[in-house]
C-alpha cells in the first residue's frame, strides 16, 4: 500500500494505518526534535506531540508537499514552541551520539571542537539553527525548508549562509588545529 493510500484511509478514519505512518516517520522526526532539544525525554515529548497533532489534523493534509515535509513542519513549530514555552532554549544536558547523528563520521573530531560547535549551533538565532539544522544536518532541499516554516527558498538560502558563516566564525580559534 503506498503513503497516499495509508493517508487517505487515515482520513477516512482507519486509524489501523496510523502505526504504518509512524513506524515509516518516527526515526526522522524523532532526530530532528532532539537536534533542537538537546535532551533525550524532551524529544521523545516533542515527538509524541507531533504525531498527535499530525493524526488529529490528518484531514488538513492536502498533499501539495510530502508528507514526511508537511509532519517536519509540524515537528519543528512543536519544539521551537515547546522550547520557548519551557524557556529552555538548548542547553544540552546529554551529547548527542552517533546514532541520533544518524552515523556521520563526527567521532573523528575533538571533544574540544565538538562542544564549541554544539555551543556555536546553539547560539545561532532561532531561524537560522532552524534552516541550519534542517538542511546541513537532516538533508532537506530548500524547498521544503521554505515550506516547514513558511519562507521562500531564496530566504532559506540566505539564512543558511549566514547560520554557516556564522559557525566559521566562532570555529575560527580551531582553524590553526585544522591548518597542522
Amino acid at each position: 500500500m503506498t503513503e497516499a493510500q495509508l493517508i487517505q484511509r487515515l482520513k477516512d478514519g482507519d486509524q489501523s494505518v496510523a502505526r504504518t505512518l509512524y513506524d515509516s516517520h518516527v526515526d526522522r522526526i524523532f532526530r530532528l526534535c532532539y537536534r533542537f532539544a538537546g535532551e533525550y525525554d524532551l524529544a521523545q515529548d516533542f515527538t509524541q506531540e507531533t504525531f498527535v497533532r499530525a493524526f488529529t489534523k490528518i484531514g488538513m493534509f492536502r498533499g501539495e508537499a510530502a508528507f514526511g515535509t508537511w509532519i517536519a513542519a509540524i515537528a519543528t513549530t512543536v519544539s521551537l514552541n515547546e522550547l520557548r514555552r519551557i524557556k529552555r532554549f538548548r542547553n544540552r544536558e546529554t551529547p548527542l551520539n552517533d546514532e541520533l547523528r544518524g552515523g556521520s563520521p563526527s567521532s573523528t573530531i575533538e571533544p574540544d571542537v565538538k562542544e564549541d560547535l554544539y555551543r556555536a549551533i546553539d547560539r545561532l538565532p532561532e531561524r537560522s539553527r532552524a534552516v541550519f539544522v534542517l538542511h546541513d544536518v537532516e538533508g532537506y532541499t530548500h524547498e521544503e525548508i521554505g515550506t516547514i516554516l513558511g519562507i521562500h527558498p531564496g530566504t532559506s538560502k540566505s539564512q543558511l549562509s549566514r547560520a554557516r558563516a556564522r559557525l566559521r566564525k566562532a570555529l575560527a580559534v580551531h582553524a590553526a588545529e585544522w591548518k597542522s
